[in-house]
Order: C-alpha cells, then structure tokens, then sequence
C-alpha cells in the first residue's frame, strides 16, 4: 500500500500519497498603493527614501536616459553593420581529405604533402 504516515512521510505529499500544493511558496506581492492618492498622507519614511532615491538618480545618471536624449541609443545590433561575405582569398589549395583514425577527417593542403603521406603510413 503506497500511504504514507505523518511522522515517519514526508510533509510534502499526503496520507494518500498524492503531493501537496506548496501554497508558501508561489505568494502574490501585494501592491503598495501609490502615494499620491486621495486622503491617504505618505509617512516621513516614504517622504525620506523618495528623497534619497530623487538626489541618487541626479548624482549618477542613467547612461542609456542620457544616450536616449542625445539621440545616440539604439537597441540590439541596429548600429552594427550587415557581415562581409566570405571569399576564397586562393592563399591555400585543398588538395583532399584523409581520414585518420575512425572518421576523424583531416583536410590535406598542397603546401603540406607530408602531412598526407605521415597519415597514409598510420597503421589502421
């Protein structure tokens, strides 16, 4: 029978077995209303930290605000240019490709024909 006791089961799952909602853990915030509204009189300590938070930002400014007003901000990759294509260029010639050990394969260039001939003598 798959039944679980209290106090030798685990609290997260039922008598039946079945788990449990961990309620604790997925809590809501709940929203602070804001201070400006009707009657409600914002506390000295709400009064002090919108102070602070006023002076902080006109001490060190935001980068991104700044290059917004300036016209010089861009999202993404917009300010960056589209990719050169590639191109052979022709310095190196292809002569082939070899195969070393299993399917490892290895591409042979004309300049190094010695390299082709020490992985031709490999044993296999």
């Amino acid at each position: 029978m798959g039944m679980t006791s209290f106090y030798t089961g685990s609290l997260r799952y039922d008598h039946t077995g079945r788990k449990r909602k961990n309620h604790c853990a997925n809590r809501v915030a709940k929203k602070r209303p804001p201070i400006s509204t009707g009657n409600i009189k914002p506390s000295q300590a709400e009064l002090d930290r919108l102070k602070a938070a006023r002076e902080f930002k006109e001490k060190y400014p935001s980068m991104m605000e700044q290059q917004i007003k300036n016209g010089t901000f861009s999202k993404g990759n917009s300010h960056m240019g589209k990719k050169e294509p590639m191109q052979y260029t022709g310095e190196r010639k292809l002569v082939g490709i070899a195969t070393m050990h299993k399917s490892n394969a290895v591409p042979i260039f004309e300049d190094d024909k010695e390299h082709a001939k020490d992985i031709a003598r490999m044993r296999r």
